[in-house]
């Protein structure tokens, strides 16, 4: 039995690692923050960066990460990279706002999200209206309560879209019809849902 032989990249060719990243989906990046932080070390202080980054392909999918380096844009490219890996996908009604209301904390920091009609826009502050740009989102109204710090709205912002449920997901844990999980909403609405996922 012939063994391969072991080169530098394990193994997996001369300039693949570059074109397996351009497989991926195009995805938006959006820088949330930037601050100056400092390590304490025997001899005295040693300053670097840290940032915040977001990141999703405008239908439904959005990570988010954070990068400290002694330089901004490695900083930057680090939080992107950790962004990349820690994609979640949110159910999306009429693929334009969520389901129903949902709130998140992380920290001192708590947020409320509200779905809205068509045509309301993004209503929301800072970091959160980077997360919704980049989810693809185009209704919705949130609101921050507590911590401003741009780290734990988008923790808490997180906590709230994983806990976002489409009524086909919620009737299939109940072992109920969507028809009886949504109920009050007419009937064209629920096949839209459905249809959508």
């Amino acid at each position: 039995m012939a063994r391969e032989p072991q080169g530098r990249g394990r193994g997996r060719g001369r300039g693949r690692g570059r074109d397996e990243q351009n497989d991926q989906p195009e995805l938006i990046e959006k820088l949330v923050g930037i601050n100056r932080v400092a390590k304490v070390v025997k001899g005295g202080r040693r300053f670097g960066f840290s940032a915040v980054v977001v990141v999703g392909d405008g239908k439904g999918r959005v990570g988010h990460g954070l990068g400290k380096a002694r330089e901004v844009p490695e900083a930057i490219r680090k939080a992107t990279e950790s962004a990349r890996k820690q994609l979640i996908r949110v159910p999306l009604r009429e693929g334009r706002t969520l389901h129903h209301d949902v709130r998140g904390r992380f920290g001192a920091g708590r947020v409320v999200l509200r779905n809205a009609p068509p045509g309301t826009g993004i209503i929301a502050g800072g970091p959160m209206r980077a997360v919704f740009e980049a989810l693809g989102m185009q209704d919705v109204v949130a609101k921050s309560v507590g911590s401003a710090n741009n780290h734990n709205m988008i923790k808490a912002t997180f906590d709230a879209l994983s806990r976002c449920a489409s009524p086909r997901l919620v009737a299939s844990k109940r072992g109920k019809k969507v028809g009886e999980i949504v109920g009050r909403r007419s009937e064209s609405d629920t096949v839209k849902d459905i249809a959508n996922g």
